[in-house]
């Protein structure tokens, strides 16, 4: 996973483990103890998650646009939260509300045919 098993790579430098990804996609992973191993197969299910229309994410400000702030909701996989649904009330700028870095909750309202993903904060009902 990633150019060259960059990706795999990183994960097993930051959580001590060794992985194994045989060529049927099954990964197997070697920890000395279960926090390593809980925490490397958290990092891989991230980078291999499919983002689903409908559910709520904690992402993180990748960009701030004039437009609105494009938001990584899992490793690799950013979606547009228009400046129209960061709010109920009228957004002059995006920057008032966000800044690079910064954790958001955002529902994934729709993935078009190319695959881009909008997202949407008034969107959330309260108690979700």
């Amino acid at each position: 996973i990633g150019k060259g098993g960059e990706t795999i790579r990183s994960i097993t430098e930051e959580t001590g483990t060794s992985i194994d990804i045989n060529d049927d996609g099954l990964v197997k992973i070697a920890a000395v103890d279960a926090s390593s191993a809980y925490a490397a197969k958290k990092m891989v299910e991230d980078i291999t998650a499919e983002a689903e229309v409908g559910t709520i994410y904690v992402g993180k400000v990748a960009r701030i646009m004039d437009f609105g702030a494009f938001i990584t909701i899992l490793p690799g996989k950013d979606g547009l939260l228009h400046i129209s649904q960061i709010s109920q009330e009228r957004v002059e700028n995006v920057r008032d509300y966000f800044k690079e870095g910064d954790d958001v909750r955002v529902k994934l309202t729709e993935i078009d045919r190319q695959g881009r993903m909008r997202l949407s904060c008034t969107a959330i009902a309260p108690d979700e």
